[in-house]
């Protein structure tokens, strides 16, 4: 950790800070202590970055879907800022290296059975990381902490607000702007395809390929990005120095084909018990222990005094007291590491650990900490969640998931009110079509109705059904936009930024003409994907995706029903001048209420079906 300089502010969103950790690709990150002493690391957007709109709408969403990552194997994200005019996010610190630092600097290759019990601890890493519909697309070495109840990820999710931002751009990356180290990247990441989780599985087989024997399985990047761009996408690994099963496990990991690659539950089966007792060799559980004492000796700078740690205070120097809490643009550029948030380990070239003997080390930045880890953040504010799929509370200015069960159930009753009262009109206007073809064979269909036997009788059960009819179909449109706004919000929550178009539009284009045809279904694919949410929901990765059919059947069936029903709501039979007129009306409203029955039936189980999912996705069943 190096003290805070004189152009650094002296407390962020609450956080007192401590000192600078490093600086990555998205800004600077600092040591800091909440008010009620808790130690944290707060990473600081650069200000070039905040200005890209692009950027911040998707650096908001990440975070929000990195809250919901459970903190047992990765970092917890505990605060976060995203509309300060420099964003800015707390998360989790652990008091332990990377992994790229144990095996450079402290000890070198791990034994096999580290290398086993690592497995199994990134395993849940990437289990909680993918229920929680991200994929983190940078794992390497120095994105791994080291701790003694097993590893740490961190850096998930953010890594497609910097995307996006570089794509903005044009293109164009700044000083640790890739997103993805080129020594652990995927081959669909090398070939620009679209990620997926299976591509966390390749980046995990080149992390325990390099864990166990000190390198990279497909080399460095001596000869130039684009040679080992090519060997990642084209050649087979070097796992020489893996043997047994440790070998089988890495090698599968390692497969181009992305849909040939072992699942998550797959490689947790074969790592279930690897983690049990002391699973680091004993100089590197030495290290963590003295790592823990050197910060339980930091302390907290004054504020009002300028002064600074008690490690700064013997070379004599000052640190001046900042007025803002908003930072400036680092005076001083510490080296940039390559990948996508927060600082990192890497060697010169910044492609990740180097193929030369580990335990010979190159030039490292001074601080062996460089990232901040998970630490005793308990999701959900300390209650245990139900389950890895659980939304945690919403943060600040955040929406809570909430049940649309008690809408489903009332939207429910009126379509059943629908389908009794289209039965019931299928009966009345079959009588009252009857009745009039009976008078239309002695008229030529241009007789008076008033004529017809039973008019008056006929004309009272319309109205009567009439009446009836808008009871039910009023509040059943006021409650069907309720529920839809309530379904459509929660998908939000379970997967930002997957859902077409905001929640008002996706409510609203049920009542414009033109876009109530393919707006709505567009934003119901969504949320129907979303609810039925898994590391899969999205198309991506083993696995196939959702099933539709419901949705498309009632789809095809509704606008079937609206169609007819527009036609036939024109006029009343009653109003018709003569009896051809009243007998077209009635074979429409037939038509329209025939159409209407499976429809409703259909979206009657539609309703509960997504309610259900819903219901499943916010308790954790799902």
């Amino acid at each position: 950790m190096e003290r805070l300089s004189a152009g650094d502010p002296r407390s962020i969103g609450g956080f007192r800070l401590l000192g600078t950790l490093g600086e990555g690709g998205m800004g600077r990150v600092y040591l800091a202590r909440s008010k009620r002493g808790r130690t944290v690391a707060v990473k600081v957007v650069k200000g070039e970055l905040a200005r890209q709109p692009d950027f911040r709408r998707r650096f908001a969403q990440e975070i929000t879907a990195a809250r919901r990552v459970g903190e047992a194997w990765t970092a917890p994200v505990l605060e976060a800022d995203t509309e300060a005019e420099t964003p800015w996010v707390a998360t989790g610190y652990i008091a332990g290296p990377s992994l790229a630092q144990v095996v450079d600097e402290q000890y070198g290759p791990l034994p096999a059975k580290s290398v086993s019990a690592l497995a199994s601890g990134l395993v849940r890493a990437l289990r909680d990381i993918h229920n929680a519909g991200l994929v983190h697309r940078d794992l390497k070495p120095s994105n791994i902490l080291i701790t003694i109840d097993g590893p740490r990820v961190i850096d998930f999710g953010i890594a497609r607000a910097l995307d996006s931002a570089v794509q903005s751009a044009g293109g164009l990356t700044s000083t640790g702007a890739l997103v993805g180290s080129p020594g652990f990247m995927s081959p669909e990441q090398v070939r620009g395809q679209q990620v997926t989780p299976a591509s966390d599985i390749f980046c995990l087989g080149a992390v325990l390929a390099y864990a166990a024997t000190g390198r990279m399985p497909f080399g460095t990047a001596d000869s130039g990005v684009h040679a080992l761009l090519f060997r990642i996408a084209s050649e087979e690994p070097d796992l020489t120095g893996l043997s047994g099963e440790l070998h089988d496990m890495v090698a599968a990991c390692l497969t181009k084909d992305a849909a040939h690659r072992p699942s998550l539950e797959e490689l947790a089966k074969r790592t279930e018990d690897e983690l049990a007792g002391a699973w680091l060799p004993g100089e590197v559980l030495a290290q963590l222990g003295r790592h823990a004492v050197q910060l339980l000796d930091s302390e907290d700078p004054d504020t009002e005094t300028g002064a600074i740690p008690v490690a700064d205070a013997a070379a004599g120097t000052t640190a001046a007291p900042a007025s803002s809490h908003t930072p400036p643009a680092p005076s001083s550029a510490v080296p940039a590491p390559q990948g996508v948030y927060g600082p990192s380990t890497p060697p010169p070239g910044a492609y990740g650990p180097p193929a030369s003997a580990p335990y010979h080390p190159q030039p490292q930045p001074p601080h062996w900490q460089q990232q901040p880890g998970p630490g005793a953040f308990q999701q959900n504010n300390g209650v245990p969640a139900a389950g890895p799929g659980t939304p945690p509370p919403p943060g600040p200015g955040q929406r809570r998931a909430v049940s649309p069960r008690k809408l489903g159930n009332a939207v429910t009753v009126f379509l059943g009110l629908s389908v009794v009262s289209d039965v019931i009109g299928m009966f009345v206007n079959s009588m009252v079509s009857a009745a009039l073809e009976d008078d239309g064979r002695f008229e030529g269909g241009s007789g008076s109705l008033e004529g017809v036997d039973g008019f008056v009788a006929l004309k009272s059960a319309s109205v009567t059904l009439e009446v009836f009819d808008a009871f039910v179909v009023i509040p059943l449109i006021v409650l069907w936009t309720m529920w839809f706004w309530r379904a459509r919000v929660n998908a939000e929550i379970f997967a930002p930024g997957r859902v077409r178009y905001a929640a008002g539009t996706a409510a609203a284009a049920w009542f414009l003409p033109v876009a109530n045809l393919f707006i709505p279904k567009q934003v119901l694919n969504d949320v129907w994907a979303a609810s039925n949410q898994t590391p899969q929901w999205y198309g991506q990765g083993p696995g196939p995706a959702p099933r539709r059919a419901l949705v498309q059947w009632w789809w095809l069936l509704w606008l079937c029903c609206l169609f007819a029903g527009v036609a036939a709501s024109y006029d009343s039979w009653y109003n018709m001048g003569d009896l051809d007129g009243a007998q077209n009306i009635l074979g429409l409203v037939l038509l329209a209420e025939f159409v209407s029955v499976p429809a409703a039936v259909l979206a009657i189980i539609l309703v509960n079906r997504l309610t259900a999912l819903q219901d499943r996705r916010i308790s954790g069943r799902l």
